[in-house]
C-alpha cells in the first residue's frame, strides 16, 4: 500500500528523516534509513538519503511501512479560546493579502510540538482573517525571542517568502541586552557553532555583524543582523563570547546569573525586504520588560 504526501512550504529546507518523525509519527531512525535504502521511502520516486533536504512541493511516497502512527498535528494540536485569538490579533502589524506580520510574544512558540502547545499557527488557523485560507510559517522565531514574525496566507507566498529567507533576501534585525562590557563597538561574530542529530555532532559556520548601542560595566545593548540562521545563533554567539544574553537559562552556565531574570532579552526588532520592486519594512515595538531593563540599567535606545 503506497501513500503519497505533498511538502508543505514550512517544511523546505528540512531533512527528510526529521520530516518523516514530525509529520508522520513515530518511525524509528533505523527503519528510516533502511527504508530509504531499499526505497519503501521516495522523494519524487527517487532514492535519497536520510539527509536529503526538502523543497516544497515535492511528493514522498511511502510503501508498506508498519509504525506507530503519531500525527503530531492532531495530538500537539492547540484549541485557543477567543480571547487568546483576540489578543494575538491585536499584535498585528500589518494584514495585506498575502501575508500578516504579527509582534510576537515572548514564551509562544511558532508552531505546535512536544515541548510547546500553545502557538501562533493553530492560533491564527481560528482567526476570521484566515477564515478562507490557512496559516503558513515561513520562518523561524524562538519561543522565548519576541519581535516580528511573518505568517503567510497563501501556497504562492509561503513559497516566495520561505525562498527570500532561504536565499537571505530578508534582512532581520535583533536587539540583546547581554550581560557585561563588550570592548568592541562594532564586528563580526564569525564561528563555528556545534549541534548534534542523535550521537552525530555538526558543526556549522555563522556570522552576525554587530553594533553596540549602548554599554556600562554590567550590561551592553546591541543590534545584531545575522548573516547566516542557525538554530539559536545569537544566543550560541554571545554566550561563547562570555557575554550571555539576560534571561538565557539555557546558554548561561553560571548559576548566580541564571535566576536573575526571567525573560529572554532577545527581540525581533526589524525585518525588511523587497517584492516585485516594492520595499518592505516592519519594526516591533519592545515588551514592556525589555524597556524596564532598559531603563533600569540607565542604558540609552533611541527607536
Amino acid at each position: 500500500m503506497k501513500k503519497s504526501y505533498i511538502v508543505d512550504s514550512s517544511y523546505e529546507g528540512t531533512r527528510i528523516d526529521k520530516w518523516i518523525r514530525n509529520f508522520l509519527g513515530k518511525v524509528p531512525q533505523g527503519l528510516i534509513e533502511k527504508s530509504l535504502r531499499i526505497g519503501k521511502i521516495k522523494l519524487n520516486n527517487k532514492k535519497i538519503k536520510s539527509s536529503t533536504k526538502l523543497n516544497f512541493k515535492d511528493v514522498i511516497n511511502v510503501y508498506d511501512i508498519k509504525f506507530e502512527e503519531n500525527s503530531l498535528k492532531n495530538k500537539y494540536k492547540f484549541n485557543p479560546s477567543n480571547e487568546i485569538i483576540k489578543e494575538n490579533e491585536d499584535l498585528i502589524i500589518d494584514d495585506n493579502k498575502d501575508f500578516i506580520v504579527v509582534n510576537k510574544e515572548s514564551g509562544i512558540a511558532v508552531q505546535g510540538g512536544t515541548k510547546s502547545k500553545k502557538n501562533l499557527i493553530d492560533i491564527f488557523s481560528k482567526s476570521k482573517i484566515f477564515e478562507n485560507s490557512k496559516p503558513y510559517s515561513v520562518h523561524r522565531l524562538d519561543k522565548d525571542t519576541s519581535g516580528v514574525f511573518i505568517i503567510a496566507k497563501n501556497r504562492d507566498s509561503a513559497k516566495l517568502l520561505t525562498s527570500l529567507f532561504r536565499l537571505r533576501k530578508i534582512h532581520k534585525t535583533y536587539l540583546a541586552i547581554c550581560y557585561g562590557e563588550l570592548q568592541t563597538n562594532k564586528g563580526c561574530f564569525d564561528q563555528d557553532l556545534i549541534r548534534y542529530e542523535g550521537n552525530k555532532k555538526i558543526i556549522e559556520k555563522s556570522k552576525t555583524l554587530y553594533k553596540v548601542l549602548d554599554k556600562n560595566s554590567s550590561c551592553t545593548l546591541l543590534e545584531m543582523n545575522p548573516i547566516t540562521g542557525r538554530k539559536h545563533q545569537l544566543r550560541k554567539q554571545l554566550s561563547l563570547i562570555g557575554h550571555p544574553i539576560y534571561g538565557d537559562d539555557k546558554y548561561t552556565f553560571e548559576k548566580k546569573l541564571k535566576t536573575k531574570n526571567k525573560e529572554l532579552m532577545l527581540h525581533s526588532y526589524k525585518i525588511r525586504f523587497i517584492i516585485n520592486d516594492k520595499k518592505y519594512t516592519y519594526k516591533a515595538l519592545l515588551p514592556n520588560y525589555f524597556k524596564k531593563l532598559i531603563k533600569t540599567k540607565r542604558l540609552n535606545f533611541l527607536s
